[in-house]
Formats: C-alpha cells, sequence, structure tokens
C-alpha cells in the first residue's frame, strides 16, 4: 500500500483513527533515525592521553635539566595514567633536541624541558630552525634555580677572592666548563668575566655529566653549573663550592656566600626549567598538562628537590611561562652582544 493509500484508508475510518496511526509512525522514526544517524558518524575521542608521552631534553643524560625531567615525568605519569618516558637528545646548544619537539605532532605526547638557552638562542643564532615563541605552545614554568661555582677539591682555588686573583694573574688560561654556548653555566661564566673584569676561557661540553666528569678529573678549572648537577658531589666532598649565583644567600646552602657578596657586587644569574608542547597543540591537552605539573611540583619528590638543590617551585600558567622567557630574552641579549658571543 503506498502512502497516499495509507492517507485515504485512514481518512475514511476516521480521525481519531489517523491520528493514532500517525502516533505509531512518529514513535517509531524517533526511536530508528537516531541509530541510523549514529550508524555514520565518528566515533567520540578518547580522553587524552591514550599512548606513551615523551620529554625530550636536550641535554645528556645525568646532569641538571636531566634530573628535572626525570623527576618530573616520574610525578605526572601517576596523575595521567600512562608512562612517560625521557628522551635524551644533546648538542648544538639544545637546538637538536628543541627541534625535534618543534617538528612533533602536536597532539600532546612530544614534550620538551626547556631551559635558559631557550631564551637566549635567539640572540646567538642569526637564524634557528624553529621560532621559540610560534613553534612552541607553553605548558609551565616547573622551577626556577640558581648556579653553583664549584672547583676540583685539590684546586688551590678556595674562594671567589681567589678565582679573581688567579684568573686576572693569567688572562685567558682559567677554563670553566659549560654544558655548550649559550647555556646557563656558560652565561653565569661570562657575567662573571664581564662584572669581575676577568677573562676565563669557556670550554662547551654537551651536558652537565660530561663537563662534570672533566672537572673532576683536573681537565677544567671551575664550572657555574646548576645546583641539580652537583649538589650531591658537593656533599660527598667531590667538589668544592665556593658560592652561588643567586642575588643572596640559599637556605639550602647558608654556609655558601652570593658571588655577589664575595667579591662581585651586583652579580646574579639565574636557572630555569620549562615544559613545552608543539604549537598548535589541543589547548584541552595543554590544559592537562599543567594540571598535571601543577601537582607535581607539590610533591615529596620535589620538595625534596626544592629543599636539598634550592629550587624554586613554580607550577605556573602557561602564559606566565611566556612572560617569563619573554623577560630572560631581553635580560641576556646585552650581555651576550657586549660579551661578542658567538656560535662556533
Amino acid at each position: 500500500m503506498t502512502i497516499g493509500e495509507i492517507i485515504n484508508h485512514d481518512s475514511a475510518r476516521g480521525k481519531g483513527f489517523a491520528a493514532r496511526r500517525w502516533l505509531k509512525f512518529a514513535i517509531l522514526a524517533c526511536t530508528v533515525l537516531p541509530v541510523v544517524a549514529g550508524l555514520g558518524a565518528a566515533p567520540a575521542r578518547a580522553e587524552y592521553p591514550e599512548k606513551i608521552i615523551r620529554i625530550v631534553v636536550p641535554f645528556a643524560a645525568g646532569g641538571g635539566t636531566d634530573i628535572i625531567a626525570r623527576t618530573t615525568a616520574q610525578e605526572i605519569q601517576t596523575d595521567l595514567g600512562k608512562s612517560v618516558i625521557i628522551e635524551n637528545k644533546p648538542g648544538a646548544g639544545t637546538i637538536i633536541g628543541s627541534q625535534t619537539v618543534a617538528t612533533s605532532e602536536p597532539d600532546g605526547y612530544s614534550l620538551l624541558m626547556a631551559t635558559f638557552a631557550h631564551a637566549v638562542n635567539p640572540s646567538l643564532y642569526k637564524k634557528l630552525p624553529f621560532d621559540p615563541h610560534k613553534d612552541f605552545s607553553a605548558v609551565s614554568l616547573i622551577a626556577r634555580s640558581f648556579n653553583i661555582v664549584v672547583v676540583n677539591p685539590a684546586s688551590k682555588i678556595n674562594s671567589i677572592a681567589d678565582l679573581i686573583t688567579e684568573a686576572k694573574a693569567n688572562p685567558g688560561k682559567l677554563n670553566f666548563g659549560t654544558f655548550g654556548t649559550g647555556t646557563s653555566a656558560h652565561l653565569a661564566g661570562e657575567l662573571f668575566n664581564a662584572m669581575a673584569k676577568v677573562k676565563m676561557t669557556a670550554v662547551p661540553y654537551k651536558g652537565a655529566a660530561p663537563a662534570i666528569s672533566d672537572l673532576l678529573g683536573g681537565q677544567i678549572d671551575v664550572m657555574f653549573t646548576t645546583v641539580a648537577s652537583a649538589a650531591s658531589l658537593v656533599a660527598a666532598g667531590q667538589l668544592r663550592a665556593l658560592a652561588v649565583t643567586s642575588a643572596e644567600r640559599s637556605a639550602a646552602f647558608p654556609q655558601l656566600p652570593a658571588v655577589a657578596e664575595a667579591g662581585v657586587p651586583g652579580y646574579a644569574a639565574e636557572s630555569w626549567y620549562g615544559l613545552y608542547a608543539p604549537a598548535k597543540t589541543p589547548a584541552p591537552v595543554i590544559a592537562r598538562l599543567n594540571q598535571a605539573v601543577a601537582k607535581a611540583v607539590q610533591s615529596g619528590a620535589f620538595k625534596q628537590l626544592e629543599a636539598n638543590e634550592g629550587l624554586i617551585m613554580v607550577g605556573s600558567a602557561p602564559d606566565e611561562l611566556d612572560r617569563y622567557v619573554q623577560q630572560e630574552e631581553e635580560r641576556w641579549r646585552k650581555l651576550v652582544k657586549d660579551a661578542n658571543i658567538e656560535v662556533q
């Protein structure tokens, strides 16, 4: 029977019958149409994360950044419910590791543990293979930290005053190890050169661990290294600490003077650790990662780092990391220019 025949037939049997019949059709349509429509619909997007997350560290394993990254990974994987692994990609002043993340899929599964160099490289290189601002999405400023000036225990240098005296007596002959051109260990040393009016020679390495290894072996004379990379060695007596690079003494090392009070008034140099994702990573993913980091920095593991190594825990909002890095860029641009620091 056609639709027209049904209508005529129902009309002949009365309006009440027709109304009941059409009510049945309406109920059937409401039941069937959603099912049919659902057959062609795309499946709902699964909640992030679905798979392993990697944090790229642009330094060799064993250094201060590596320690912070591994602590972060350990803490956020508990909150996220998925494994978080570390991938060390040292070289080219952090550019190799940074580019790896900049060119990764913006899905939240490749992250960068950025440092001081992220804010300084734009001043060191005429052209980078990525834009530090446009090619990354900020997640969180995890922590800030000062550096610590260390020497081999066999060294005759026992203080900042001794270091200045020795450097002035032997211009260019004292070597200070760095994690690469433009890293915090490098510019902290160059700032010391400029403000103490001395000339020490920077020796670049691919991370804190190989640099410290040579300091222990006597191949270099001094380092302005991160606290995270040297604290345990100082505690064990394998390195001698001379001072901290913060503007004032640190509660974590109350026995150590700040460089500013030990002979170089006004001196201050700071390190930092920030988490980034590739640009265009979905906002809900950034928010989820930020939430996990904010929780992580309150953990016992980070509180131990804070107490023992002088870290200042932050766990900032993404836009706060952006503002902080822009300020750091401006701060160090003048030193890079005045010291004529160039990438070899």
